[in-house]
């Protein structure tokens, strides 16, 4: 007998805050009258961490901290053991958004070591000889906006052989000056990171500007910390050699679900930085690093 079980949230986006209602129904389809021995749902969210391949040496001494993080998990039952009627049926709900005891609700985040994840389980019930049915659905908790202002903190770059970090070989550096400016690096998450960007003279023709996002995740407790970088997204400012004291817009909209405000707890954290990258036709390739607090208002 086909039967199909959903669930189905009334905002089309998915976004909830903490203290609001996340209702929807339960959606139920079958040809015929459906005989079962209840349906449940679960609510449920977690901080999943993880550990680079880099940190299993000391593993044991974040055996611990490594643990999932439960941040909320409540279940209520939507139905009793009964027959539910051939065709369509639906069954509301309701979970109210409330942190388990004095946990804090932090925003949904997808990384590579950390993962923020909450979700919806329904679960029917039914006789032995039929399989159970079961199915998830993730929604987004944003956290609470800042009442503050943020005050944008704009930032000048000038950029040289002489002023790059970690050369080995500053000589073999094709002569360059690349002059700049950050809009700000303490960001609204929800508005594009913006800037300019001027190549005033380069020895070598340029190939290619690049901006990259890149996330910065922590793990671990008191014995110590396994940090990791990795790339969210690369975007192409200039292609080619670019006209020399031309301003080339710097414009980048943060991924959602792949960001989120700039997070510190004890067992792990999440920062963001973003890679001004700059590769000559010779190949030699030069990067300018600035960190970034991104928050909510």
């Amino acid at each position: 007998m086909s039967v199909t079980l959903d669930i189905r949230l009334k905002r089309a986006n998915k976004v909830y805050h903490e203290g609001e209602t996340v209702a929807g129904v339960v959606l139920l389809a079958c040809k015929e009258a459906l005989q079962h021995h209840g349906i449940s749902l679960n609510m449920e969210g977690l901080v999943n961490l993880q550990l680079s391949s880099k940190s299993v040496g000391v593993f044991e001494a974040f055996y611990n901290s490594v643990k999932p993080i439960p941040l909320i998990s409540s279940n209520i039952e939507v139905a009793k053991a009964g027959k539910v009627p051939a065709g369509k049926t639906e069954i509301p709900f309701e979970f109210p958004l409330n942190a388990k005891g004095n946990k804090v609700l932090y925003e949904t985040y997808h990384g590579v070591f950390v993962n923020i994840q909450y979700s919806l389980r329904c679960d029917l019930k039914r006789s032995l000889l039929a399989k159970d049915l079961s199915r998830s659905c993730e929604f987004i908790v944003h956290c609470q906006p800042q009442n503050s202002k943020v005050v944008p903190t704009p930032v000048n770059f000038t950029i040289t052989p002489d002023t790059l970090q970690d050369v080995h070989e500053r000589k073999a550096l094709p002569k360059f000056l690349i002059r700049g400016h950050l809009d700000a690096t303490n960001c609204l998450i929800s508005q594009p990171l913006t800037g300019e960007l001027e190549v005033e003279n380069a020895e070598v023709p340029v190939k290619s500007v690049e901006l990259q996002l890149v996330r910065v995740e922590t793990c671990g407790c008191a014995e110590g910390y396994a940090r990791d970088a990795t790339e969210i997204q690369n975007i192409q400012i200039a292609e080619g050699n670019v006209c020399h004291s031309f301003p080339i817009p710097i414009y980048m909209v943060f991924p959602r679900l792949f960001t989120c405000p700039t997070l510190e707890t004890t067992n792990f954290k999440v920062e963001f930085e973003v890679n001004i990258v700059v590769v000559f036709q010779d190949d030699h390739l030069i990067t300018e690093n600035f960190p970034l607090k991104l928050c909510r208002v």
